[in-house]
């Protein structure tokens, strides 16, 4: 019995893997199929509080899914959310596994290449977070010690993009990688990373949450700032232009700022919303 179970696992499994060896992606604009079908696929990282993430009751939620679903409500489009490893999120898109890469993704000149990017709908800026006892004041002070960032993440671009600002002084040169930020918070808790190289409007969010924000210090990045955006085919220009028209909808209506106010006590929109 054991044996035949195996064996139809093992089937199951194989059929698995050959329908998703089909997954292809469309060609061309797909606005009009998205409306006909009634739903697209947004991809996510489900650790990123407070922009998507999956709660304790294993609900998705967050501020960029509640944006979503109010954005495609306007055209009645129902919105899948798919969990996606960050590494692979232009990839996923490519492949069609995904519609749209919503979640706290930063427009950078690399990803642009990639992708076709929505009008930035809020601000971000990267930080260095670490314990007070530390004692890290600047980038500088960072010299001889032990960083952490998230893998693929805008913060880790451009740590890498710009040498000087912090890379060269780091011991080894380099990021302890993580795929979630959660795991860097876990490692810098634990003394295993001297700071962690993150995303602000996560780290207050994430130590709020903990009640460790007193325990912490936030040294401002000497990097430029960043701006939040909706990335998708470069092929779906009506994509693109129906979400900069739902921004502006939501914004006209007040839902945008319920919203916004609902997670960040503030209204985060940028002018291009507005």
């Amino acid at each position: 019995m054991k044996k035949l179970v195996i064996t139809l696992t093992t089937v199951v499994v194989s059929i698995s893997l050959v329908a998703c060896g089909k997954s292809q992606a469309p060609k061309g604009d797909s606005w009009k199929t998205y409306k006909k079908e009634k739903t697209i696929t947004l991809g996510f990282d489900n650790t990123f509080v407070p922009m998507g993430y999956k709660d304790e009751s294993g609900k998705n939620t967050g501020f960029d899914v509640e944006l979503a679903k109010a954005v495609f409500a306007e055209y009645g489009i129902r919105v899948k959310f798919q969990a996606i490893n960050w590494d692979l999120k232009e990839t996923e898109l490519k492949n069609g596994k995904i519609d749209m890469i919503w979640n706290g993704y930063s427009v950078t000149k690399e990803r642009q290449a990639k992708v076709a990017f929505s009008n930035p709908y809020m601000k971000n800026e990267q930080v260095l977070v670490s314990k007070n006892a530390a004692h890290i004041k600047s980038f500088s002070d960072m010299k001889g010690k032990t960083l952490g960032a998230q893998s693929a993440s805008s913060g880790y671009d451009a740590f890498t993009r710009y040498p000087k600002v912090l890379k060269d002084s780091v011991k080894g040169q380099d990021a302890t990688q993580y795929e979630t930020f959660t795991q860097g918070f876990i490692d810098l808790k634990n003394n295993r990373i001297d700071a962690l190289l993150i995303d602000k409007v996560y780290a207050n969010y994430y130590l709020k949450q903990e009640g460790d924000l007193e325990k912490y210090h936030m040294t401002k990045s000497d990097y430029a700032g960043e701006a939040f955006a909706v990335g998708v085919r470069k092929e779906d220009k009506t994509l693109v232009k129906m979400i900069n028209k739902g921004f502006k909808t939501l914004y006209k209506n007040g839902k945008f700022q319920e919203i916004s106010n609902k997670w960040f006590g503030e209204d985060v929109a940028t002018d291009q919303v507005k």
